[in-house]
């Protein structure tokens, strides 16, 4: 009897298919489950025959028939092939592309709840950051978040997993050339507030009471310069001490609770 113990109604040997650049591949115990808990969309749990189960398979294999995800025993060789290193401890979860926005969708969406407030990344690259500011557009009010279409984090499992189920909730799109989005929005009539740590604008001085969109440049980089030409303004963050920095996805926060502030008085 295989690890799913012929408990699962509807459960399949089959080959998986092939990767693609298109699809994601979740591979381990620990990732796969914590995936399932967050609502991370999925299209196939794939478990390796002779796998021995433990309360984490048995969880993940419970709540993907819950959701009504195909559950498919598969030869270990295959899931082998999935992976370079082998360390699928038996188990996959198959992850189909995240549905993007258009950047015109979002701007169409933040209009219908005005003052618009949307997000920006400018030189973001780990889907961690961009998982974080997702949670905190959706804490704090705000429409959607905007990403460079290359040269950025996408919305991968981890992104969706950091995000905390926000994902399903904060639209997210992409922008072939990021400045040139910010400029539409701008001749919309959205004011570009950038933010990075070399600022001229402290927070403490910022109105966030106008339809606006905040770009975040990363910790190390800041934003680009042809961003950074964009922006009306660029806010800082004043800090005590030492302290030179703050996580990308921190400082969002941080900006993204003094606009919401802002805006319930």
């Amino acid at each position: 009897m295989g690890p799913l113990g012929g408990r699962v109604v509807g459960a399949q040997v089959r080959r998986p298919p092939k990767r693609t650049d298109e699809t994601e591949t979740v591979l381990g115990r620990n990732p796969v489950l914590e995936c399932l808990r967050a609502g991370v969309p999925a299209t196939a749990l794939y478990v390796a025959l002779g796998t021995e189960a433990d309360e984490r398979l048995t969880e993940s294999v419970a709540r993907a028939a819950d959701l009504g995800i195909a559950i498919l025993e598969v030869p270990r060789a295959d899931l082998d092939r999935m992976t370079t290193n082998h360390l699928h401890q038996g188990i996959a979860l198959q992850v189909p592309p995240y549905n993007y926005a258009h950047p015109d969708d979002l701007l169409a969406a933040a209009s219908d709840s005005p003052p618009a407030l949307l997000v920006a990344l400018d030189n973001i690259s780990d889907p961690r950051n961009l998982g974080a500011i997702v949670r905190s557009v959706a804490a704090f009010g705000g429409d959607g978040v905007l990403i460079p279409q290359r040269r950025s984090a996408s919305v991968t499992a981890v992104a969706w997993r950091t995000s905390a189920g926000a994902a399903a909730r904060v639209p997210v799109a992409r922008a072939p050339n990021l400045t040139r989005a910010l400029k539409g929005w701008a001749d919309a009539g959205l004011r570009v507030i950038g933010l990075d740590a070399g600022g001229d604008t402290a927070l403490d001085d910022l109105d966030g009471t106008d339809p606006l969109v905040m770009v975040v440049g990363s910790e190390g980089k800041g934003l680009s310069r042809l961003v950074r030409q964009t922006c009306d303004q660029v806010v800082s963050i004043p800090m005590a001490g030492r302290t030179e920095s703050l996580n990308a996805s921190v400082a969002a926060g941080v900006v993204l609770a003094e606009i919401a502030r802002q805006r319930r008085h």
